[in-house]
């Protein structure tokens, strides 16, 4: 049977494109090269940080960082090459999210969010024709996609869900109550969870990929909230439709345990290191203006200055060490036996990620805290060069992006099945 034609919006949410076209995919030069992703991401981040207060203060969607996004190409830096995209490995994702993360942090999560859909769609939805065509689609349109995975009887408990999969004649219908999608009402595609029956159980998941036009979103819950408010993560009923080529083969628990997961607390990870550097960056500032004032002694905030930046280099260094996890774990299941892999390694490396998205949320707080203390009044106040109130507010809902204490009790169950190595390490 013939994989249906894809159809959406353009790059811009505007409805009526026709089916996708299947031709060649398109080339994007400007973000092939290393220096090529980087210019491309700082230029967006300089955009995304001039309006990065009136996003904060009108709890709105940043519109002007995703249209620069767009024009460079960098929704689809993670497809692969052979799909039209600019390849970019997982470290280069984390880079690209850490740079918008010194800008605007609404802007850095919204962005990982979505290349976390999309590695999900690389990853596990390849062997399909018509996930190979979102792919393009997504390439040539810069589509931006959202996720639906919690629920309003679950709650933030991903691995179950209430709502399941009607399919008749080739087709789904799927409708879910969530208390939040993430910048779901600028989505050009939701990847949603649900039961894979009627008759499933809870746990029995699978992932499918609802698109704009054939998705209705009826508003239940506003965003008004401490920090993160350009993420508009309001609460919404969603009710899908479309071709059962667009539900993911794969089962939803191992494409969490493979990939959602594991890139999730990566790039969140990235973007905390990121707005804990712009953070730092203002404290750099803050004592360099002190010490010109009183030349030739040292500001009082030089000890809390060293410790900041102490604790944002170990921030840094603990997320290289875990994409050079993510590297060995991601080549022994594609480019070795996975066969080979002993359970003991599979657990270390999800214990790894693990306490990697706990310890990089806490200690972005630590760090933006003493920044804080070091700026003083300059860093309360709004308005200042030295103001670090919107950083501290919207790191205030890292330890609450899947909860650290239900991390951390996960962890602590990977970690008593793990048999201690004779290196120490865990």
């Amino acid at each position: 049977m013939n994989a249906p034609l894809l159809h959406g919006t353009d790059s811009a949410g505007a409805s009526g494109q026709t089916a996708l076209q299947a031709a060649t995919p398109v080339a994007l030069a400007a973000v092939e090269s290393e220096p090529g992703w980087r210019a491309a991401a700082q230029r967006v981040a300089t955009i995304a940080a001039q309006h990065a207060d009136a996003v904060d203060r009108e709890a709105r969607f940043p519109v002007e960082a995703f249209d620069a996004l767009r024009r460079e190409h960098l929704l689809s830096a993670f497809v692969p090459v052979e799909a039209g995209g600019a390849g970019l490995s997982l470290a280069d994702i984390a880079a690209i999210c850490e740079t918008l993360g010194q800008a605007c942090a609404s802007t850095a999560m919204v962005y990982a969010m979505h290349q976390i859909q999309v590695a999900c769609i690389e990853a596990h939805g390849s062997d399909s024709l018509w996930q190979r065509a979102l792919l393009a689609q997504l390439v040539e349109r810069q589509w931006l996609l959202a996720s639906a995975t919690s629920e309003e009887t679950i709650g933030g408990n991903m691995r179950t869900s209430a709502c399941a999969v009607e399919i008749d004649a080739g087709r789904f219908r799927i409708e879910k109550l969530a208390p939040t999608i993430s910048y779901g009402a600028h989505a050009d595609g939701i990847l949603v969870t649900a039961r894979r029956t009627a008759e499933s159980p809870a746990a029995d998941q699978v992932l499918i990929v609802a698109l704009r036009e054939d998705t209705q979103l009826e508003r239940r819950g506003g965003w008004d909230s401490m920090g993160m408010r350009g993420t508009c993560s309001e609460g919404f009923r969603l009710v899908a439709s479309g071709a059962v080529e667009q539900i993911l083969s794969v089962p939803f628990a191992d494409i969490a345990d493979q990939t959602m997961l594991p890139v999730s607390h990566t790039l969140w990870a990235a973007v905390w290191t990121g707005i804990a550097g712009d953070a730092v960056n203002r404290a750099k500032a803050f004592f360099r203006a002190q010490a010109r004032g009183k030349p030739g002694s040292m500001p009082p905030a030089g000890v809390r200055l060293a410790q900041a930046v102490g604790l944002l280099q170990m921030m840094q260094a603990r997320l290289s060490v875990s994409l050079d996890a993510a590297r060995a774990a991601h080549h022994a299941r594609h480019g070795g036996n996975r066969a080979d892999a002993p359970l003991s390694a599979l657990l270390g490396f999800a214990s790894d990620m693990n306490t990697l998205k706990t310890s990089i949320s806490a200690t972005a707080l630590q760090v933006v805290q003493e920044v804080l203390m070091i700026c003083g009044m300059a860093g309360y106040k709004n308005g200042t060069e030295y103001s670090v109130g919107r950083h501290l507010r919207d790191l205030y809902s890292a330890p609450l992006m899947i909860n650290n204490d239900r991390i951390a009790q996960n962890t602590a169950s990977l970690l008593l099945a793990q048999r201690p190595t004779a290196s120490g390490r865990a």
